[in-house]
């Protein structure tokens, strides 16, 4: 028996859940897990569900089954196969907190993608990469040649097939052509200090301010730079005791947690993005434990 995600996003109305649970289950099909959601004020609906096939029926054939209901609600529909693993790209400078737990991760299997390549404008973490059996990929960036540096990348992106590009701390501003064109396939993480502590050494000037809450972001990247439909944020408390190292260490763990929640809610096809902000379903059953580790 095969197990499918199945997400849909179209306009609010009567009849939604009933044509797509009906056809379902005229196809031998049992429902796993299921969530929805309406945005009343947007007027959309989200919805996402896992369901097995106890007939046997296919991938090609579910898709083609589908598409009356697709015509009748004008709806975005895609039916997945769970065990597919997405291909992701990571992009890093010389931070590489983020690219390491992502790494451990995905060893360990609690995130389960295919990474098909690491791209840096710093040769910082080439050997770790390649100790991983995971190409490297040096391009480097500056004012000069960004134009020529954004289409190496995408000659990587398109000769790897990569679904999803994470920003693990890559320090480099994209463009607002390659945003456009990779949109809502580019995932970036940040501290949750802007807009107040901008530029260099934000965690110094926190600790000078006497900050005393840490967090982090992870967005979708837009032409906006940081200012992106937020995914998943998190925070940690501190005290006036702590040092201004400790607000830096404190920040990347919150970092490199919030990033890998992001990136595993993407990649479960748990986000939605609606407008300026993003819908974020609760992980399946049997997910859950893996996307808390660390």
């Amino acid at each position: 028996m095969k197990s499918y995600v199945l997400t849909v996003s179209c306009k609010s109305t009567r009849g939604i859940v009933a044509a797509i649970t009906g056809y379902l289950a005229e196809k031998g099909c049992y429902i796993s897990d299921s969530s929805q959601f309406d945005d009343f004020q947007t007027g959309l609906f989200f919805m996402r569900l896992t369901f097995i096939s106890q007939d046997g029926a296919k991938l090609e054939e579910l898709r083609e089954g589908f598409e009356p209901v697709i015509k009748r609600f004008e709806m975005m529909m895609e039916i997945r196969d769970s065990e597919e693993r997405m291909k992701v790209l990571l992009m890093v400078s010389r931070f590489g907190h983020c690219l390491n737990d992502l790494l451990y991760r995905w060893k360990i299997g609690a995130l389960p993608i295919d990474i098909v390549g690491v791209v840096s404008n710093h040769f910082d973490y080439q050997k770790v990469v390649v100790n991983h059996d995971i190409p490297f990929h040096h391009i480097k960036v500056t004012k000069e040649n960004k134009p020529k540096a954004e289409a190496q990348l995408m000659d990587v992106v398109e000769q790897t097939g990569a679904e999803l590009i994470v920003l693990a701390r890559y320090m480099q501003v994209l463009s607002d052509a390659l945003c456009k064109k990779m949109s809502g396939k580019i995932i970036n993480i940040h501290h949750s200090f802007l807009p107040s502590f901008k530029g260099a050494n934000p965690y110094k000037q926190a600790y000078e301010r006497g900050v005393k809450l840490i967090g982090a972001t992870a967005h979708y990247v837009t032409a906006d730079l940081d200012e992106g439909p937020i995914i998943e944020q998190d925070i940690a408390r501190i005290t006036h005791a702590q040092s201004a190292e400790d607000y830096v260490s404190i920040g990347r763990d919150v970092e490199s947690q919030v990033l890998a929640r992001a990136v595993h809610a993407h990649i479960h096809h748990r986000c939605f993005i609606n407008g300026n902000r993003v819908v974020v379903f609760p992980p399946s059953p049997g997910s859950y434990a893996s996307e808390r580790m660390g």
